[in-house]
């Protein structure tokens, strides 16, 4: 049950020489490892482990960015039985001192100068259980005399043949620190059979035909749940997975890639959902006309696909007509052979999955949570429902409890959060179910609809509920707002504290020939607050008059990760935000 001899028997066995990965480094081209190349330096970094005293249920943990070196070290851990403990590559000094700390973590995989000094300063201390600081890039300075290694030197002598540890499907493969957007991170316990059952049960759930011929572009960080367990199910299937190390250079990569599937998360579809609409609005009136003309015929053709029914031989002419003038421009943009892309992380309005539907790009919403290995529910990739959390995998049960909270169980229910039996107990009922802490209800169809957070809903001073996500996702949906917190609970009115788009805002003030002087100017300007008014007042326009936002403030810069108010998966902290900016909120309110 082991998940690494799932993962790298079978394929090495079956195509040894076809390649499994793809890497880059700076401005080197891309490179790959076949599967045999690729197995043998997880054994032998597997076998280093073993040497520097690393034994079965030791803990081990990676500090980096996305790399070919984290999913060999991550492989290599569960080779040998140990337990591999993510650590994101954004957390700071104190934030990762404590996921190691609290795991036990004996040695950690890093990947930059910052990461290493952190590492390499809790190394010196005698609260903790670190011994060794292995090093992915030769480009960091490390000090060797306190047990710091670079990955080359430390497996260069181990043997490229390694015996894989037997494991049960309840043992523990790794511990995820859940990212926290309220109280401190725990450590869940997903274990091989956890992983095991989840991926075969994506396979049961979508029969993909020539799965192996796919290649997935891994950009999001795998240290959270929704890529790691992606791109064990493109390595598992036997599809290549090329690790992009800065999620900054997407664009660039996609376009030198060209993958065919790449989960991700609903802020980057918005951002071309806006961008091309902004871009056909700006367009001639004759431009502008075949573009919606083009969008209607490919909603018209993506319907006939969504339900699987044949297309009449003049849509299809006139599918391949609206590809040609416009949508192999927008695919091309994206690398032109993406036609798969798991979505994950928050809600996605249907507008949005109806234009790449109609582009002819399918997006899989799913719903999950770290503490259910990713999925519960997703998208098929026929007869699914825009505006839905889709239907749940096989193996999984879902029903609804106290506030519509939706509770499940099944084969990816996490074992439990590490060393915390008591809160263990507070995740699951008394029967049994893991309580999700969401709300949420079936559509006619058994699709779920998440209706949102049961702690996040807010009831206003005159006892109407709002919802926030769904109207954060509504005026998130352009090209103009970055990010939105709203404000309701015990309020007589919606407010929002609104982060511009910084990008869409330099183009703004010099169309408007507002001089610069600095962003905390800029979103004080007249100009820019009425501009920000009226779109706002656009976009809410099929709102409850309870539900909209009635007066804002907009922020001068991003809510940050680094400060403290954004989680590691940009999901923005609303407890941490609220107080902060306690007095700006005040001031909408006198």
């Amino acid at each position: 049950m082991n998940l690494a001899e799932a993962i790298i028997a079978h394929n090495v066995k079956k195509h040894p020489v076809k390649s499994a990965i793809g890497f880059k480094k700076k401005e080197e081209p891309w490179k790959e490892l076949s599967w045999k190349k690729f197995s043998e330096i997880i054994f032998k970094t597997a076998n280093a482990l073993k040497t520097a005293g690393i034994q079965e249920n030791d803990k081990i943990a990676i500090y980096s960015d996305n790399s070919a070196e984290w999913m060999i070290f991550d492989l290599a851990s569960m080779v040998i039985g140990a337990v591999s403990v993510p650590v994101y590559s954004t957390n700071n000094a104190g934030q990762a001192e404590y996921i190691i700390q609290d795991s036990g973590a004996k040695i950690i995989l890093v990947g930059n100068q910052a990461q290493y000094d952190a590492c390499l300063e809790l190394l010196q201390k005698d609260d903790n259980e670190l011994q060794a600081i292995i090093v992915s890039k030769k480009a960091v300075w490390i000090k060797k005399e306190f047990s710091s290694y670079y990955l080359e030197d430390f497996i260069s002598k181990a043997s490229p043949k390694a015996e894989i540890c037997k494991k049960e499907e309840n043992d523990v493969a790794t511990l995820i620190y859940t990212s926290g957007t309220t109280g401190t991170p725990k450590g869940v316990m997903l274990t091989h059979g956890n992983f095991k059952k989840a991926l075969d049960a994506h396979f049961e759930f979508f029969k993909f035909k020539n799965f192996e011929e796919e290649l997935s572009l891994a950009f999001l960080p795998l240290s959270h749940v929704f890529e790691r367990s992606w791109t064990l199910l493109c390595l598992y299937g036997g599809a290549r997975v090329y690790f992009l190390e800065d999620p900054k250079n997407i664009a660039k990569a996609l376009e030198e890639v060209k993958p065919t599937m790449m989960c991700s998360v609903p802020r980057f579809f918005q951002k071309i959902y806006a961008a091309v609409l902004d871009k056909a609005e700006k367009s001639s009136p004759l431009k502008k006309k075949i573009f919606n003309w083009a969008l209607a015929t490919g909603w018209e053709a993506s319907e006939f696909r969504r339900n699987e029914k044949p297309l009449p031989l003049g849509l299809k002419i006139r599918q391949a007509v609206a590809d040609m003038l416009v949508f192999n421009t927008i695919k091309d943009k994206m690398g032109g052979r993406l036609w798969f892309l798991p979505c994950g992380g928050a809600s996605l309005s249907p507008e949005v999955t109806q234009f790449f539907e109609s582009v002819g790009i399918h997006i899989t919403v799913g719903y999950g949570l770290t503490e259910t290995t990713a999925t519960l529910t997703l998208f098929p990739l026929t007869h699914f429902g825009h505006g839905t959390s889709g239907k749940p995998l096989p193996g999984v049960e879902i029903r609804f409890g106290e506030n519509d909270e939706i509770q499940a169980r099944g084969n990816g229910i996490m074992k439990g959060y590490y060393k915390r039996p008591e809160e263990t107990r507070n995740a699951f009922t008394e029967d049994g179910w893991f309580k999700t802490g969401d709300a949420g209800k079936w559509d006619d169809h058994g699709n779920l609809i998440i209706t949102d957070r049961i702690k996040d809903l807010m009831k206003t001073s005159n006892g109407k509920y709002v919802a926030p996500q769904q109207i954060e996702n509504l005026l998130t949906n352009n090209n103009f707002i970055q990010q939105i917190i709203l404000i309701a609970e015990g309020r007589q009115f919606v407010s929002a504290l609104i982060v511009p788009d910084f990008e869409f805002l330099k183009d703004f003030i010099r169309d408007h020939n507002i001089p610069f002087t600095s962003w905390k100017e800029i979103v004080k300007n007249e100009t820019v607050i009425s501009f920000y008014k009226e779109k706002t007042k656009q976009l809410q326009h099929d709102l409850a008059e309870f539900e909209k936002v009635k007066k804002f403030t907009l922020m001068p810069a991003e809510f940050e990760i680094n400060s403290g108010e954004v989680t590691p998966t940009l999901k923005v902290k609303r407890n941490v935000v609220l107080d902060k900016y306690r007095d700006i909120i005040e001031d909408m309110y006198s």
